[in-house]
């Protein structure tokens, strides 16, 4: 028998419901869904959320771990990539065929 969630969502149903409607990737979308299946009661076990949310358990795992972590912040937080700043680009720019490449430096 699977045990109960032991996670206290701060945030409303109603506030939930909202951010719901104004999510514009499913990447929000999936994440304020879990949320909302939990605060409403609607679902109770951690299989039953990773079963219709389509996801591998550890998936909805980690998001649970970050929620706790974190809030919704920290949820919907998104990682993005780093990028080279201007210098790198502009102090390795090669110039090639009459046209300037710009090649980011390699570390």
């Amino acid at each position: 028998m699977a045990r109960p969630f032991n996670l206290e969502i701060s945030e409303s149903a109603e506030y939930l419901s909202k951010s719901l409607k104004k999510a514009r990737t499913a990447f929000e979308k999936e994440r304020l869904l879990l949320l909302w299946w939990i605060k409403t009661g609607q679902v109770t076990q951690h299989q039953e959320l990773s079963r219709i949310l389509g996801r591998d358990g550890s998936t909805v795992t980690r998001w649970l771990q970050k929620y706790r972590q974190g809030g919704l912040g920290k949820l919907l937080e998104v990682k993005t990539a780093l990028l080279c700043n201007l210098q790198d680009y502009t102090r390795n720019a090669i110039a090639v065929g009459g046209k300037t490449v710009i090649s980011p430096r390699i570390r």
